[in-house]
């Protein structure tokens, strides 16, 4: 069992068939006992991926409506939430200007470094930051968290 944050790259995949679905689904699944962190602010992104698939042919209509009623009761029921408050906010921007992360990029991160800090004040193992986006992962390697890509997992 681990602690997972993951940003929107990353739950894409497990509801769209790409690289790293399989192991996306096998850390998400509830059988697993891993607790999935997610920002607020995924949820928007990752229903926006989907019918993005649709709008450039990758997805059907009916298949995006499919995985986005599947996503919301996962976002609703799976994973834990992470409300983006003004001190992340503050984060994300001097994350944004040292690192040059796009902005939901940089939320991302400093979402994840909070329930990080707030783990590990708790005596818990580190949380592993899961992305898509090589940039972001680079990013949050240097502020010491420890990632996963997906992509890394064919």
């Amino acid at each position: 069992m681990a602690d997972y944050f993951c940003d929107s790259s990353a739950l894409v995949k497990r509801h769209a068939e790409e690289v790293g679905t399989a192991w996306m689904q096998g850390i998400c699944a509830p059988a697993a006992g891993n607790e999935v962190w997610a920002a607020r602010v995924t949820g928007a992104e990752v229903v926006s991926a989907f019918w993005r698939k649709v709008r450039g042919g990758t997805m059907s209509t009916a298949n995006a409506t499919k995985v986005t009623r599947a996503f919301k009761d996962h976002f609703r029921n799976q994973y834990r939430v992470v409300e983006v408050r003004a001190a992340t906010i503050e984060e994300a921007m001097d994350l944004a200007q040292q690192h040059g992360l796009r902005g939901y990029d940089a939320v991302q991160l400093a979402s994840a470094k909070s329930v990080d800090a707030d783990l590990q004040s708790m005596g818990l193992p580190p949380l592993i930051f899961v992305s898509a986006d090589d940039d972001l992962i680079v990013a949050a390697q240097k502020e010491g968290l420890a990632t996963e890509n997906p992509n890394s997992h064919a």
